[in-house]
């Protein structure tokens, strides 16, 4: 165990500091699930038809249904054509009454909408016929944002902490979030909503290690996943919301505007303080050392860190001391403790040179990457499943806490890597179930996709827990921050397989089906990380296979005589892979 772990363990490592510190972190959830799908609202599907006024200039008295009559072709099935119309003539009306019009041509000026439909993504910015794809195109772009918010905040997310980057994310979510309600074009519009996806990235991965960092390893699972039940509970206020208001930029000013609340008690958050121990950041004005501590030998490194778990004592109690007498006893406590070889920060290439990080980045990676393309896929698919989108979006919503409930108990009960196989390949094989079934069967499609939402989100909770297990503190953020690459690329080519249903309708399902089976094979390769220590370092002082076979072996004999004192040191426990 790290010496921030041995800390941690001693002043409590789940209790009100720490509730406390995940109801934090949680909330901001619930404005990630609205950036994440609420665009599909949006854009819903309207009937609509070319603007053929040109007519009115030769028969201003004609109705309505006599103007569509003589000015739009028909298709086989006798309805309007939505994408096309015969062309503008310059011929008086009883001409074109006795001889009609052939020759067709697009719509050039512009879509008639029903005018009792409220204002729309579609109808404002005409995101029909040969503009249609620019709806799953400007997703494909809100994925990008997410692919480079990855990129971005996941190494500077280590370089100068979570609080500061979970901070930035936030003010950029609310500013960008807002200002989208009042873009004049849909390509600012995509512009406004990358930014976001990058926020929503930087807020989601850097909660995700704050958590995992301040709490222990038994609860460490149960965390992560409440984060992920709320952000469910957040898909079902989104359904209730769209239900509730039409008008597409008053959904998203009243979706957008509530994360400026998380700015003001966000002062309350506390730096990781494993990031800070392992970083050695300085902490400004800390004035003179505790008494109990010689000055010359408490660096500010170890005074920052006693102040920040000074918090965690007072909030759970453990510590019976008054404030100062308390930071004093912890203060001590870090200077008895022998000095751990410190690593030098790590580095992406780190993430490659090693080769025990490098098959857990690959794979993790991988499996990232089948989690969202079968995550988003599914979700991104809700207009296409035959019921109504608002129900269907509910069911989604709702289906999505169980799955992380019982996530938590398959984690403790079967380990991770076991868990994450098998969630894999059952999401794939529902996907290739939904293949084979009838387009006229909407209500058995929607049934078997809310059974693949079910095990997509607990495969993609399952990952958020590995990863964090998996890899060690100095490159914690940086190797989260490839995997979400890997999910946010697929997230972007999500959007795009569903486009290819205009050649088959099954091509889009056996693609979402078939990653993640190959993919939860590759699975069983991974090591297990159930009940292990947070890893700090990246493994240079020893071989991987030596330090767990010591870890193992300090388990069994609990202490081992120290070299220097002769006195029973706690033999420190770090797993790595």
């Amino acid at each position: 165990m790290s010496r921030v772990g041995e800390i941690l363990k001693a002043v409590g490592d789940f209790g009100p500091f720490q509730k406390r510190l995940v109801l934090i972190t949680v909330l901001p959830c619930l404005s990630v699930a609205f950036h994440q799908f609420c665009q599909l609202f949006m854009v819903p599907n309207v009937p609509h038809h070319c603007d053929t006024s040109w007519i009115r200039a030769v028969g201003p008295n004609l109705t309505e249904e006599e103007q569509l009559n003589l000015t739009l072709p028909r298709d086989a099935d006798g309805a309007y054509e939505r994408c096309s119309r015969y062309s503008p003539v310059g011929w008086d009306l009883g001409s074109i009454l006795a001889y009609g019009l052939n020759a067709t041509e697009g719509c050039r000026d512009g879509w008639v909408y029903p005018s009792a439909q409220p204002p729309s993504l579609l109808t404002e910015f005409d995101l029909v016929c040969d503009r249609k794809d620019l709806h799953d195109i400007s997703q494909s772009v809100y994925m990008l944002g997410l692919f480079l918010g990855s990129l971005v905040f996941g190494p500077l997310s280590d370089r100068i902490g979570r609080r500061p980057v979970i901070l930035i994310s936030i003010l950029l979510q609310g500013l960008f979030g807002l200002g989208t309600a009042f873009v004049p074009h849909f390509y600012v519009y995509m512009a406004f909503r990358c930014v976001v996806g990058a926020s929503v990235t930087g807020i989601t991965m850097t909660l995700l290690s704050l958590a995992a960092e301040w709490i222990g390893v038994s609860q460490r699972p149960k965390a992560v996943l409440i984060s992920h039940c709320c952000f469910a509970i957040g898909e079902m206020i989104l359904a209730g919301l769209s239900y509730g208001i039409r008008h597409w930029r008053l959904l998203q000013i009243a979706g957008s505007a509530p994360i400026f609340a998380f700015l003001f008690y966000m002062r309350v958050l506390p730096e990781s303080a494993r990031w800070l121990w392992w970083r050695g950041h300085k902490c400004p004005n800390t004035g003179s050392p505790p008494s109990p501590c010689p000055g010359e030998m408490f660096t500010p490194r170890k005074l920052l860190v006693t102040k920040l778990l000074g918090w965690a004592p007072r909030a759970n109690q453990s510590c019976p001391w008054v404030p100062s007498a308390c930071f004093d006893s912890l203060a001590f406590y870090l200077l008895k403790l022998k000095p751990e070889i410190q690593s030098k920060p790590g580095s992406v290439l780190d993430l490659f040179r090693k080769k025990h990080l490098r098959k857990v980045t690959l794979i993790m990676s991988c499996t990232w990457f089948a989690d969202s393309l079968a995550y988003y896929g599914l979700s991104l698919n809700l207009t296409n499943f035959g019921l109504d989108i608002y129900l269907t979006q509910l069911a989604f919503g709702a289906v999505e806490i169980p799955s992380r409930i019982v996530c938590i108990f398959i984690l403790q009960w079967f380990g991770r890597k076991k868990t994450q196989a098998f969630l894999l390949l059952l999401s794939g094989l529902v996907c290739l179930v939904i293949t084979g079934i009838p387009e006229d069967q909407p209500v058995v499609t929607t049934v078997l996709a809310i059974i693949g939402k079910f095990t997509a989100s607990a495969a993609f909770s399952t990952s958020y827990v590995y990863s964090a297990e998996l890899f060690p503190t100095v490159l914690r953020q940086t190797g989260l921050g490839m995997c979400s690459m890997s999910a946010r690329l697929s997230g972007i080519l999500a959007p795009l397989v569903l486009l290819l249903d205009q050649y088959h309708p099954a091509i889009p399902m056996a693609i979402l089906g078939s990653v993640p089976v190959v993919v939860g094979l590759l699975c069983f390769l991974l090591p297990e990380t159930r009940g292990t220590e947070l890893a700090d370092d990246t493994g240079d002082t020893h071989p991987p296979a030596e330090v767990r076979e010591n870890a193992n072996s300090s388990s069994e004999k609990g202490h081992v005589k120290g070299k220097d004192g002769g006195q029973d040191n706690e033999c420190t426990k770090t797993t790595y892979f």
